[in-house]
């Protein structure tokens, strides 16, 4: 019985694989069961079984999504340079699958929820990740600064330097160091 329950464990992960691999690629109205089931190795009924419908499966998928990219974006409290990295890691393998989500939201109820998702969760992301900076401010000016961080760490500010102005990856990183450090003060000196 627990081989069964693991083998089926593993299948459903597969599924969840192939699912947003392909999201990655594609835009989500050209993903088709077909497309999850060949690349997972498995049948339409299969995945019909393990999650009930396109929308059964695209909620799990935006948890399994959810979870990886949190994992992904783990970052020392208060290191600039390596939430620099990290952040700049996490764009540079996600940032054009990112990208092309953000284009589906006007027109897709279910992309736009994912899109909102991963906007709280970069925001939570920039509050933790530089508590320390931000603690040496006043109270009153912490909203803005974490608005001020958002903007200098958003996959629109990776796209472009990477992608607009096609600067090398240590370039765009020092950039954006620089933007935070001019945001929240040199490390022991608040502005």
């Amino acid at each position: 019985m627990q081989a069964r329950a693991e083998g089926a464990a593993r299948t459903r992960q597969r599924i969840l694989r192939a699912a947003f691999d392909l999201s990655h690629e594609k835009m989500s109205l050209e993903i088709v069961f077909a497309d999850i089931a060949e690349r997972a190795e498995v049948s339409v009924q299969t995945i019909l079984r393990h999650f009930g419908s396109r929308d059964g499966l695209f909620d799990a998928v935006a948890d399994f999504g959810r979870r990886e990219i949190a994992e992904e974006r783990v970052t020392p409290i208060g290191d600039v340079d390596a939430a620099v990295r990290v952040l700049f890691d996490h764009y540079e393998f996600r940032g054009d699958a990112v990208l092309r989500f953000l284009g589906q939201e006007s027109f897709d109820e279910r992309i736009r929820q994912v899109t909102e998702r991963g906007r709280s969760m970069h925001r939570d992301w920039v509050e933790r990740v530089f508590a320390p900076q931000l603690a040496a401010h006043p109270a009153g000016d912490r909203a803005a600064l974490t608005d001020l961080l958002v903007v200098a760490t958003d996959v629109y500010t990776w796209k472009l330097l990477r992608r607009d102005r096609a600067l090398g990856l240590k370039s765009a990183r020092a950039r954006v160091r620089h933007l935070i450090t001019a945001i929240v003060g040199a490390p022991g000196k608040a502005h």
